[in-house]
């Protein structure tokens, strides 16, 4: 399964009309992520994302399409820290396969 069709199973979205916007999110969640864990950039294109990096990258890749109108918690919208709660627990999942030395 790729990376689009799991951020889009996390959706429950079954259309195509926005795979190429959800695909920015993606590539854009991935650049958060290497730059988070100081990775090269673009070293997901070639290398095999951890399974924690993987689901943080769905999970901001998610975040993102939810609330592309500007709200800070996309479906959550109705709770002001849900979006604030999103980053804590990407960021959490990134550090465990963050380079240290980096």
């Amino acid at each position: 399964m790729t990376l689009l069709e799991k951020v889009k199973a996390n959706l429950i979205l079954e259309h195509n009309a926005d795979d190429e916007l959800l695909q920015l999110y993606i590539t854009a969640a991935t650049r958060y992520a290497e730059s988070y864990q100081h990775l090269a950039e673009n070293k997901y294109d070639t290398d095999p994302m951890p399974a924690t990096t993987e689901q943080a990258v769905i999970m901001l890749s998610s975040h993102f399409y939810e609330s592309r109108d500007g709200s800070t918690g996309g479906f959550f919208s109705d709770n002001v820290q849900a979006g604030q709660q999103v980053w804590n627990t990407v960021n959490l999942l990134l550090r465990l396969d963050r380079d240290w030395k980096g």
